[in-house]
């Protein structure tokens, strides 16, 4: 049996290993497009601040450990899935045939659609080659512009700010993180920046990006009618998930690869997992593509487990879940946040003390939260969506204060 996996982030290498463990004798082969071994990208902030080197992204430490497992990884670029014949077109020429194939290629950076944006000194930050050419330019006191101020932008700009450059970070949206948090923590998160020292412009767009003779070499031009010189500009204003290699294959893409509770492409030879895949979410049911390394990790492990053992392990869902540190500060976003029709909520704010937490509700049972500021409860947040435990009388005592939420699960769950 010939296993190929394409792509070397969490999903893959993951995948890979449980494929070892449940098939001795299988070949197993990870097609890897970037010339290092396997990392984690959410690792290169840490990279960037000096937190670690570049070994320390790396997904595995110890030396040899895919040979040792008897694991191919190949790097090169799959240019073509053909289906029917079970092969791989490779970028160098080859081919690679397979008996299972797992995708878990990612998703990639989107460039927004401004003049400039391919300049020199202006990146994503995406890939390890990518923090090489920001190390190089973000020295402290660098001019710098963050497009961005999303999940993803919000954890880059942690890293600048611990590289001590001039930072200004523009987000088009009215808040930071508008897909985590609702308009008050998102305020927030702002607000502590500010006091930080970290200019964040919301409702901003860049409109255009220019080369600069002056002691700055870009200019980004600002739709309120600004200018802003930068020595460095990162785009961190969204991703796709990487898809395009099933184009002409019987696999059915929509967000992403559309899989079934066994992370199941329409090809029953081919899986998908990850950024790439749109799986279940277990809130609402429905299928989605949920881009969050936890989710890439169950993926991962799942879709080996079917690959040996058909339809042997069911994929529950994934619980939308984000946490995030902000030079200091953590938030955290569950489920369904933004609360459901015919539901209710409970709220807790303090702005003074940037604490902050939102629960909503359906019936009794707990089905989303924003939480700022209180960190203590992220595990037992989740814990309560996850097990959708009816809550009874404790719903009514957490609406009048919703810090009680480990006394809460308790006593329900005790009870």
């Amino acid at each position: 049996m010939q296993h190929v996996i394409i792509g070397a982030g969490p999903a893959g290498v993951i995948a890979a290993e449980t494929l070892r463990k449940l098939d001795s004798a299988a070949g197993i082969t990870i097609v890897a497009d970037e010339p290092e071994p396997p990392y984690s990208r959410m690792a290169i902030p840490y990279y960037l601040v000096g937190n670690i080197d570049e070994a320390g992204t790396y997904l595995r430490k110890s030396p040899g450990h895919y040979d040792t497992l008897g694991i191919d990884v190949v790097q090169d670029r799959v240019d073509a899935v053909a289906g029917a014949e079970r092969k791989l077109t490779l970028a160098s020429g080859g081919t690679l045939a397979y008996d299972k194939l797992l995708i878990a290629t990612g998703s990639r950076p989107l460039a927004p659609p401004i003049a400039g944006i391919d300049l020199p000194g202006v990146h994503p930050c995406w890939t390890l080659e990518d923090a090489r050419h920001i190390i190089a330019l973000a020295q402290p006191g660098a001019k710098v512009v963050l497009m961005g101020a999303g999940f993803i932008g919000s954890i880059i700009l942690e890293a600048l700010a611990g590289r001590g450059v001039d930072l200004t970070v523009l987000e088009a949206d009215d808040r930071m993180v508008p897909r985590m948090m609702d308009q008050f923590a998102g305020g927030l998160l702002k607000s502590w920046c500010g006091d930080k020292g970290v200019s964040v412009l919301t409702s901003t767009r860049a409109t255009g990006i220019e080369s600069a003779s002056g002691s700055h070499a870009l200019n980004v031009a600002l739709d309120s009618g600004g200018n802003l010189p930068a020595d460095l500009v990162i785009r961190a204003t969204g991703v796709a998930p990487n898809s395009a290699l099933v184009d002409g294959t019987s696999v059915q893409v929509e967000q992403g690869i559309l899989v079934d509770e066994y992370l199941q492409s329409a090809d029953p030879d081919i899986f998908a997992a990850g950024d790439v895949a749109q799986g279940k979410d277990f809130s609402t049911g429905e299928y989605s593509v949920q881009a969050v390394q936890p989710t890439a990790a169950d993926h991962g492990r799942i879709a080996a487990t079917n690959m040996v053992r058909e339809r042997a392990l069911m994929h529950q869902g994934s619980v939308n879940m984000n946490v995030l540190d902000t030079l200091g500060l953590i938030s955290c976003s569950f489920g369904l946040w933004q609360g459901v029709d015919g539901g209710d909520s409970a709220e807790l704010a303090d702005a003074d003390r940037f604490r902050y937490m939102r629960l909503q509700f359906s019936d009794d049972v707990l089905v989303g939260a924003n939480a700022v500021g209180l960190t203590q409860h992220v595990g037992v947040l989740r814990g309560l969506i996850q097990t959708r435990v009816h809550l009874g009388k404790w719903k009514e005592r957490l609406k009048r204060d919703p810090t009680g939420v480990m006394a809460a699960y308790l006593g329900a769950t005790q009870s």
